[in-house]
């Protein structure tokens, strides 16, 4: 399933709360919605300590319950202490110094959905102002094989995405789009990058392009390209804890996908770069490093495409 499926999907399972006009509090106070379970109790009025009113109301989707004396009253888009006054300013149209609380139960109508490489990828609720970072957090931070954008999808009904200087929202139909720098973000190198989450935003995380070094090294296994302009064969060797004592470094293969497909060999003679005598190579998205055994005499495609096949096996995450 691509990224644009599942981002439609948790679209259409994110809309139940179509018909309600959003609102934001500016003062973190929980802003109710349908779906939000609460329980209301009213001091001089023994009808809201009475059945059904001991078991918490849910809010409908039309965003309105029913109260004895008041009948239908709409309360989503309102804070819970705006709620509260506006409901006793009703009541009290019925009962002397009336004193409407409510209390929340369950939270319900402002999902937001967090996608890809975070470890715990799901659905959680705002209860409140969140930003990026914060809800990053909830979803138990970023997984070591996450890429370098984070993804920020909103529905155009809650609003325009505060687009930071230097990015741009890509609008299409009923949804924008916005790109954010993992990196600028995490480490609070650009603080306006922290931007205010909206309910039903959709979060997606892709992972991270991935090298593969095989053979005879100490940790084989596929390796996270974080910063694809400085991955190199050295890096890749590093980050499988260099070569096994049984390895041929003159003799390394690097595997690279072609656009028709296939994969063509590139020798690398390991020795000559680990000694300075060869520059270092770069390596690209899905390229395999093939170190062969000293007592290998050749190590041809199809042997390579057999490795590749086992590299792709493997749990290659492990380990960190």
């Amino acid at each position: 399933m691509n990224v644009a499926t599942i981002l439609a999907s948790a679209l259409a399972l994110a809309s139940f709360v179509g018909q309600l006009t959003p609102t934001v509090s500016t003062d973190g106070s929980y802003v109710l919605g349908a779906g939000d379970r609460i329980r209301i109790h009213c001091l001089n009025a023994d009808e809201f300590s009475a059945e059904p009113l001991r078991e918490p109301l849910r809010i409908d989707n039309d965003g309105q319950v029913t109260l004895p004396f008041m009948g239908r009253v709409r309360i989503a888009g309102l804070t819970v202490s705006t709620a509260e006054k506006q409901l006793t300013e009703q009541l009290s149209k019925y009962i002397r110094h009336a004193q409407i609380e409510i209390n929340l139960v369950e939270t319900r109508s402002q999902p937001v959905s967090v996608f890809g490489a975070v470890r715990n990828p799901g659905t959680y609720q705002l209860e409140g102002r969140r930003t990026l970072s914060e809800v990053l957090s909830m979803a138990g931070g970023l997984r070591p094989e996450a890429g370098q954008t984070l993804k920020l999808t909103r529905q155009q009904e809650w609003g325009p995405i505060s687009v930071p200087a230097g990015k741009q929202a890509v609008t299409t139909g009923d949804v924008s789009v916005v790109e954010i720098n993992l990196d600028e973000l995490i480490r609070g190198h650009a603080a306006f990058l922290d931007l205010e989450v909206r309910p039903h935003d959709i979060i997606s995380i892709p992972q991270a392009d991935l090298v593969f070094v095989v053979g005879q090294v100490r940790k084989p296994g596929g390796f996270p390209m974080s910063d694809s302009s400085e991955f190199t064969v050295l890096r890749a060797l590093s980050l499988a804890e260099g070569l096994d004592r049984t390895a041929a470094p003159k003799k390394a293969k690097i595997l690279r996908k072609q656009v028709n497909g296939g994969r063509i060999e590139i020798p690398v003679d390991l020795s000559r770069i680990l000694d300075g005598r060869a520059p270092d190579s770069q390596l690209r998205a899905e390229d395999v490093l093939f170190v062969p055994n000293n007592t290998a005499k050749n190590a041809g495609l199809k042997t390579l495409d057999m490795v590749m096949q086992t590299a792709t096996g493997m749990a290659i995450y492990g380990r960190y």
